[in-house]
């Protein structure tokens, strides 16, 4: 009663119970929502503790990683949570190279391939004392970037490495180590072998995500790979490196995140030189010695041509067998044949001057007016070769005296006369061919050194 006769006075009516409800009813409605505010809370925090207990002080990584990775809260088979594109970043550390095979063009290459991302899914709580958690034996049960090898020979057995290394650290960041062994198939330019540098080339790309889920970018944004101090030691091959992303012409999936990595060798000359170019040179000049012995020292020309020959094919043979098998005319076919040419002409040489050494001098080959003589031997009994011209007393036969032949002395000056001479003897002949290879020979093989390896060097 007290109540309504207040409110009578106050309003007047009925017009406070309306506005008495109303107000109850929203702190009724306040006081619920509090309290399950509350209660989430109280749920949460529960929650949080029952989880940050794994991460305390003496947990095992091994713990902490079962933890992480229940399938209530991680799917191996869904990509990182990240906002945007997922970026892998790569680096590659060489390791070895192994001695080149020339008849294949294929390069054995060691390195490690480092892939670090982040996984949201993985942050675990800074109060555990583990800077990273070694992942190594959950290695089937993490999400790992399907990265493919492209553009490369083969994999050295086995197909798998089983070296590896996965490590999460506190922040969910994921750095994935492999080591691999590659065969590389290289490109080089056998028509001017072995003067040519090799490109070998090799590609990572993802073999299901397309570039709008999974970026491969080079960490620290690397040009060059990095190379283990003991690389230089094991093998000096490789004068060149660079990491690129693969242009989309050479890329055989334009919409697929590419990295490319271009390593260019030299191949050792210092090897061919050795084993091929000097023995080629010592072989072609002691050819040429023939040259300086007699005419008729038979036995010594013929054993240094022959010798020289099967030597020259022996060496070229047993190297070519090591050589790429190619269709078209390389550097080395060039120096074979030309040097095999010098060896044969050499001794194409010795068979034309002991020929024409042999031969018998020629008699009664008439001189024409103003030609001189040759002296001849006279013959035994201290007669002259028919038609000689010996000396100045000598009497020759004269055809300006008129109708009746006549004769004078070989000084008196018969204009018209008509001498018989003595071609060149065919020794002098034989020697005088020796002569000219002596200079011929050594002269054209030193312009074919000159020339082959300036132009082949310039080439390359």
């Amino acid at each position: 009663m007290g109540w309504a006769a207040l409110g009578r006075r106050a309003g007047g009516g009925g017009r406070f119970s309306p506005i008495l409800s109303l107000s109850l009813a929203s702190l009724a409605s306040s006081l619920i929502l509090v309290v399950l505010c509350l209660l989430t809370s109280a749920i949460t925090l529960a929650t949080f503790i029952k989880a940050e207990d794994i991460f305390e002080e003496g947990k095992s990584d091994k713990e902490i990683l079962d933890n992480l990775l229940l399938s209530t809260r991680y799917d191996k088979r869904l990509l990182p949570p990240v906002q945007g594109t997922l970026t892998v970043n790569v680096s590659v550390l060489l390791l070895s190279l192994a001695s080149p095979d020339e008849s294949s063009l294929k390069y054995e290459v060691e390195f490690l391939l480092q892939q670090q991302w982040y996984d949201p899914r993985l942050r675990y709580s800074n109060r555990s004392r583990y800077e990273f958690l070694n992942a190594i034996h959950h290695h089937n049960d993490i999400w790992l970037p399907d990265t493919y090898f492209i553009m490369h020979g083969d994999f050295k057995d086995p197909l798998i490495p089983v070296h590896f290394a996965l490590r999460i650290y506190r922040n969910g960041t994921v750095n994935y180590l492999m080591r691999r062994h590659l065969i590389l198939s290289c490109q080089g330019r056998l028509n001017i072998f072995p003067f040519d540098d090799p490109l070998c080339s090799f590609a990572i790309e993802s073999i299901s995500y397309e570039q709008t889920a999974i970026t491969y970018v080079w960490k620290n944004d690397e040009d060059t790979l990095r190379k283990s101090p003991s690389l230089t030691t094991l093998n000096a091959y490789l004068i060149q490196n660079q990491t690129i992303t693969c242009p989309i012409k050479a890329s055989w999936r334009g919409n697929y995140s590419c990295l490319k990595v271009d390593l260019i060798f030299t191949r050792d000359r210092a090897f061919y030189f050795t084993t091929v170019f000097i023995p080629g040179v010592i072989l072609v000049t002691s050819s040429f010695i023939t040259f300086w012995l007699e005419w008729n020292a038979v036995p010594a020309r013929v054993m240094i041509g022959v010798t020289t020959m099967l030597n020259f094919f022996t060496t070229s043979n047993g190297f070519r067998s090591t050589l790429p098998v190619v269709s078209n005319l390389t550097a080395m076919n060039v120096w074979d044949g030309v040097c095999m040419c010098f060896i044969y002409a050499s001794l194409l040489e010795f068979v034309c001057v002991n020929y024409v050494g042999r031969k018998r001098p020629l008699h009664n080959v008439v001189y024409r007016p103003g030609e001189n003589p040759v002296t001849q031997k006279r013959e035994p009994g201290g007669s002259q070769a028919p038609g000689s011209g010996a000396g100045p007393n000598e009497i020759v036969t004269c055809t300006n005296c008129g109708p009746n032949p006549c004769t004078h002395a070989a000084n008196n000056g018969c204009a018209a006369e008509v001498r018989k001479k003595e071609p060149p003897h065919p020794i002098r002949v034989a020697k005088t061919i020796d002569v000219i290879a002596r200079i011929l020979f050594p002269a054209a093989y030193a312009i074919f050194l000159a020339f082959f390896f300036i132009h082949y060097k310039s080439v390359s």
